[in-house]
């Protein structure tokens, strides 16, 4: 499902509030969540889940074509952890 159908699927559950409308406010609770985690703190949205920064350490690969060892530095990562009722619903 794209952002596009997405908006069709809310759309078709409200009653009276436009496409266009919905549109803009899935817009703006995506760049909210964005700027909060990018600034460290984290997301919570009960029953579905927690968006977070982690942090990757440092650690060694494999070039796939060499195979020779390479350093993967560390880096910062934005993470999804699913809520108790998402998991459920996905894999009861």
């Amino acid at each position: 499902m794209n952002k596009g159908e997405l908006v069709d699927a809310i759309a078709s559950k409200v009653d009276g509030i436009p496409k266009k409308q919905i549109d803009s406010i899935l817009a703006s609770i995506l760049e909210t969540i964005e700027e909060a985690v990018s600034e460290g703190e984290k997301v919570t949205l009960v029953g579905f889940g927690t968006f977070e920064r982690r942090n990757r350490q440092a650690r060694e690969g494999r070039n796939p074509q060499t195979g020779k060892p390479i350093a993967i530095p560390a880096t910062t990562v934005p993470a999804f952890s699913p809520g108790k009722l998402f998991k459920e619903r996905v894999a009861p």
